[in-house]
């Protein structure tokens, strides 16, 4: 367990903004940082990162938090992971006690995973470096595939001997579960007994984009052996549609670049690398998907894709082109020459040319489209129309109006068709995609099971009581320690005014009123500010509670404490334009959520009293709960005086 010294160290050292800039790509916006949600498909960004408060806030999602939650929430990490990791970025050491057994056991499953993976990792790289197997067989076939030993150590390539137990017995002995073991994919159990997955073949670690180990590829390196490549099956860790190998390695130079290389193999990925290419991942073992998409879109709207030039990587192209277009990316297309690949070509020729190549054989989208199916098509009518209808149903895809207009432009020049008679077949395809994406939102949902239970709807009070108990809290978070003027009665029965802190008159009214908050991370905030009124000491720092390791309090903070705008100071300076901001009236701004949450909670006691007088038996209980209702009607009429209504 992560000693407290350690995870102060941690917080202490963390700048939110370099954390999140490795995952979302960033940019300045007056003091704060703004970005394109990770969560959620947008143009506009609604994603905010505030290095002064050390909190991100995500508008679209509604997540928010510090940088531990931050990676909890993407990254699926725990706690104890994410901290390792931050510390890890910071070299910060460590500090560990010792954790009792009945914790250990409590272990969630996906870290115990992880650290088996982890174990894995390192035997299959030591296999490679200090055995005398590894250094013949596996070394030498890396060293012979053109990869320096710098290149074999960043991307952690191992190996795995030509042995039925070799890794599944260092793990257990090493005291790791089998249980673990067989559902990663590390041992497989058979007719005879248990055995290594795994065996002769050189290992491709898969990292996530925070650089933990989530999956193995092993490539034999047996002629014989039909099955070239081997693959870790899905697990907690590991979802192949949401994963592009050499993520870690590359987006930083993704981002520096803004643009991202695509190509298909894991080979593919590690020669572009080496050949100074660094912006370059691989879908590896799987058509493109849109949780890949989605993955590159945190750090560049810019893809280029790196594909073999026969029918199947034109194929693959074609595919992905559409895909691309829907998620809003900006797509070119390059092929290899006949016979070469990405992994191939690189070691054909110079870096310099084959940095080249790629600049100058870069095609957009639409050139690659024409000249791919216009080649097939030679100058027959027929085969040239359904290239031009190919060409259109990507077009389709794009949704910004302009670039479409730039593209039929262009279409029309190659093609010699007139534009009109593209836009006629574009908006025929536009609206047929309309009427499917139509008929499948009315598709009849499965009848609903008449035995389950109905869902407890909650009723306007309850949602209403919920609202301003958040807005009471925040407003505590914010001003707890600002001080506004109140006119009250002192000892000599004297109107005085007087200076009072918002915490203090908060704090103090709803004690007097009896209310005890609902909300459990509402209620933990105001006994966190309860105790230092209380005990006179210093109101918490809001990073008391955005450092706590309870995702809903954090995020919960981060909300309050976040806003997507900044006011300028020009604003009054040079334009004389005033906002009305909630420090201008302190008064109203505490007193509001406050006399909306009394009135929610007597109209929630109203509608209970009116449920009793239906089911009242007897005249005595019918006269005792209409007096009860008098006193609470007379409550309603002194709160609703407060806003100047008279509704009941």
């Amino acid at each position: 367990m992560i000693s407290s010294d350690s995870i102060d160290r941690i917080m202490e050292a963390i700048r939110i903004e370099e954390v999140v800039g490795e995952f979302v790509q960033l940019k300045r916006a007056g003091s704060n940082y703004k970005g394109l949600s990770p969560w959620s498909q947008e143009r506009t960004p609604s994603f905010f990162v505030s290095p002064a408060k050390g909190i991100f806030k995500d508008f679209s999602s509604g997540k928010g938090g510090n940088a531990v939650s931050f990676l909890m929430e993407l990254e699926n990490m725990t706690y104890p992971e994410a901290l390792r990791f931050l510390a890890a970025k910071y070299r910060i050491e460590l500090e560990e006690t010792q954790m009792d057994p009945e914790k250990q056991e409590e272990l969630s499953i996906r870290e115990s995973l992880a650290v088996v993976n982890a174990f894995a990792f390192e035997h299959f790289e030591r296999n490679l470096w200090d055995t005398e197997t590894g250094q013949s067989i596996g070394l030498s076939y890396f060293r012979e595939r053109g990869y320096t030993d710098q290149t074999i150590k960043t991307f952690g390539l191992g190996y795995s001997p030509e042995k039925s137990d070799d890794f599944l017995k260092t793990a257990l002995d090493a005291g790791h579960k089998k249980e673990n073991l067989l559902t990663l994919g590390l041992a497989k159990s058979g007719e005879h007994g248990d055995y290594d997955f795994f065996r002769g073949r050189v290992m491709f670690p898969i990292r996530n984009v925070s650089g933990r180990c989530i999956a193995f590829a092993g490539r034999t390196l047996r002629s014989d052996n039909k099955v070239k490549y081997l693959n870790s099956p899905e697990s907690e860790l590991y979802d192949k549609s949401n994963t592009l190998y050499g993520i870690f390695e590359g987006k930083r130079n993704i981002i520096q670049q803004d643009m991202c290389f695509l190509t298909e193999g894991y080979t593919d990925v590690i020669s572009l690398h080496q050949a100074g290419v660094e912006n370059a991942v691989a879908s590896s073992g799987t058509s493109l998907t849109p949780g890949q998409i989605k993955l590159i879109k945190r750090y560049t709207s810019n893809v280029t894709l790196l594909y073999d030039g026969d029918q199947a990587g034109i194929k693959a192209a074609l595919r992905g082109i559409d895909l691309l277009l829907e998620s809003d990316m900006r797509v070119k297309v390059l092929l290899f020459p006949d016979g070469h690949d990405p992994d191939s070509y690189s070691k054909a020729v110079s870096q310099t040319e084959f940095e080249a190549y790629l600049k100058a054989e870069s095609k957009d989208f639409s050139d690659f489209v024409l000249k791919v199916l216009l080649s097939e098509s030679g100058d027959d009518p027929i085969k040239k129309t359904d290239a031009s209808r190919r060409l259109l149903e990507s077009i389709s895809k794009v949704n910004d109006h302009i670039a479409r207009s730039v593209y039929i432009e262009r279409a029309s020049k190659q093609l010699g068709i007139p534009e009109q008679a593209l836009y006629n077949e574009l908006n025929k395809i536009l609206r047929r995609n309309q009427q499917q994406r139509k008929s499948s939102e009315f598709e009849p949902s499965p009848a609903p099971d008449v035995n389950a239970p109905l869902p407890q709807q909650k009723t306007q009070e309850e949602a209403d009581i919920q609202l301003y108990e958040k807005e009471i809290a925040r407003i505590l978070v914010n001003y707890g320690d600002k001080e506004f003027e109140l006119d009250l009665i002192n000892e000599d029965q004297q109107m005085e005014t007087m200076k009072v802190s918002v915490a203090e008159f908060i704090l103090h009214d709803l004690e007097t009123d009896q209310i005890i908050f609902e909300s459990e991370v509402c209620s933990a905030i105001l006994m966190t500010y309860k105790l230092s009124v209380d005990t006179e000491t210093a109101l918490p720092d809001p990073m008391v509670f955005i450092n706590n390791p309870n995702p809903a309090l954090s995020q919960t903070i981060a909300e309050m404490i976040a806003s997507p705008h900044e006011l300028s100071g020009n604003w009054v300076l040079q334009h004389k334009i005033y906002t009305d901001l909630e420090t201008d009236n302190l008064k109203r701004t505490v007193f509001d959520p406050l006399m909306r949450l009394k009135l929610s909670q007597v109209r929630r006691q109203s509608r209970l009293i009116d449920a009793q007088l239906k089911v009242a038996t007897s005249n005595d209980e019918i006269d005792l709960i209409l007096a009860d209702k008098m006193r609470w009607d007379e409550k309603k009429k002194e709160l609703t005086s407060y806003f100047g209504t008279t509704i009941l």
